[in-house]
């Protein structure tokens, strides 16, 4: 059966223990320091606009989404940064490290930062890959023959879009972390006490993105390990 392949048990349950881990990292580094204040009092959202203010950009707006908590995203389409409620209103560390990680995206655009534009430009291909790369590969694993064949590497190389979509993503989490952190410290939004806590946050963040690039990396390995046997 095809879910139920033995490469499961070898590629995906670890790389899904991990996501589950790191998901269980954030969850409880933004609701331990959604409960701290921060000292200067600025909210998520007077602190992102304070930030685009600062970096020269006025045609980006800071609003609130609602995707629910850890929603928090920065579209650059429609030029926005969106914050969840209790990101948009509250004034925790929390608060502040997501809002500038989210600005941080939108500085990152402004100045036309090269992996920002690379993942922007391949999203509709990922788009396509994630909704056709599987229902292509299952039935290809139905089939025998060329046809089969055919279709199963379609999928995998569908596929291998939405692995390249998750490793660029890294640079690009990774940089508006970084940035987030740099803009808070010489902003002065947090003290110097206080940035270990904002740290903290940024980094469970980070595991997110790690866990999700490495499920797409074993799953990418698991299809292509089966496409191989098929030979």
């Amino acid at each position: 059966m095809f879910w139920f392949h033995p490469s499961y048990f070898l590629f995906i349950l670890p790389a899904l223990l991990l996501s589950m881990w790191a998901q269980a990292k954030v969850r409880g580094a933004f609701e331990r320091y959604s409960q701290v204040r921060a000292r200067r009092g600025e909210t998520g959202a007077e602190v992102a606009r304070q930030i685009l203010q600062d970096a020269g950009i006025h045609d980006v707006s800071v609003e609130i989404t609602d995707r629910g908590t850890l929603g928090d995203h920065y579209d650059p389409r429609d030029k926005a940064v969106r914050l969840s409620e209790q990101i948009y209103h509250r004034s925790t560390l929390a608060a502040l490290g997501i809002a500038a990680h989210e600005a941080g995206h939108a500085v990152q655009h402004a100045g036309n930062y090269v992996w920002l534009g690379m993942r922007n430009a391949i999203i509709p291909v990922t788009q396509f890959g994630s909704r056709m790369a599987f229902p292509l590969f299952f039935v290809g694993f139905l089939f025998r023959g060329d046809m089969g064949s055919t279709l199963m590497t379609v999928g995998l190389v569908l596929f291998g879009a939405v692995v390249a979509f998750q490793l660029i993503t890294l640079p690009v989490e990774f940089n508006a972390s970084a940035r987030a952190l740099e803009l808070l410290q010489t902003g002065g939004y947090v003290t110097r006490e206080e940035q270990d806590g904002v740290r903290e946050v940024l980094n469970a963040a980070a595991l997110t993105y790690l866990a999700a690039a490495l499920m797409a990396i074993m799953q990418f390995l698991r299809l292509f390990l089966m496409r191989g046997r098929r030979r």
